[in-house]
């Protein structure tokens, strides 16, 4: 065990020093992506006012949800300042849970769910698919995981199978990890800081070296 200044703020008081990650770490237990990163891919913006390059994220670590909450809300204010940030892609393809157009999706989360008030503080892009034919490209090159599909054609092995799932997209575009729906935020904060620890960890050991 260490102490860095690099991550005190993420962690309680009685954590402020970091952990080295072992060989089983969750970096080594990750699913790689194919080859290509993110940054090939654009999205339009919620409101459709202009299309975004995500190699604009270039060199930070990007958390991709097809779902919107409050929970959310404070993962990205606490760990933006660390390089980190969240993209939400809406979609209807889980339940119908999404039916309202673009225009209207704002609206609905902050007056129906998740409601009172709420109104997030990452960017959204356009509603879209996730699994199937018109699915949107970056979540085909997303989707490393194997599950099984259920509600649209083609089925694949690696589809999204509710809207809770999430991607973490490291420094270099490619995706590092995937969580399934009924993991939740705050073990996702924990794996995300596991994982912020580790890059330390490597960069201190290059800078050592």
């Amino acid at each position: 065990i260490f102490c860095s200044g690099y991550l005190d703020l993420l962690l309680p008081l009685s954590h402020l020093c970091v952990l080295i990650i072992s060989s089983n770490s969750v970096l080594n237990s990750i699913h790689r992506g194919p080859d290509g990163t993110i940054y090939n891919y654009n999205a339009k913006t919620l409101n459709g006012s202009r299309s975004v390059s995500l190699s604009e994220y270039m060199g930070k670590t990007v958390l991709f949800v097809n779902y919107l909450g409050k929970t959310l809300n404070a993962l990205h204010k606490e760990m933006k300042d660390y390089g980190f940030t969240i993209l939400g892609f809406p979609s209807n393809q889980f339940g119908k849970q999404e039916p309202g157009e673009n225009q209207e999706i704002l609206a609905s989360l902050k007056h129906v769910r998740p409601g009172n008030g709420f109104v997030p503080n990452f960017l959204l892009f356009q509603r879209g698919d996730v699994n199937g034919d018109t699915e949107q490209g970056v979540y085909t090159f997303l989707k490393v995981s194997k599950w099984l599909g259920l509600f649209w054609e083609p089925l694949k092995m690696n589809d999204i199978k509710w809207n809770f799932e999430k991607f973490l997209v490291g420094p270099d575009g490619k995706p590092v990890m995937r969580w399934f729906p009924r993991v939740t935020v705050s073990e996702i904060r924990m794996d995300i800081i596991k994982y912020f620890n580790q890059l330390f960890s490597q960069s201190t050991q290059q800078n050592i070296d």
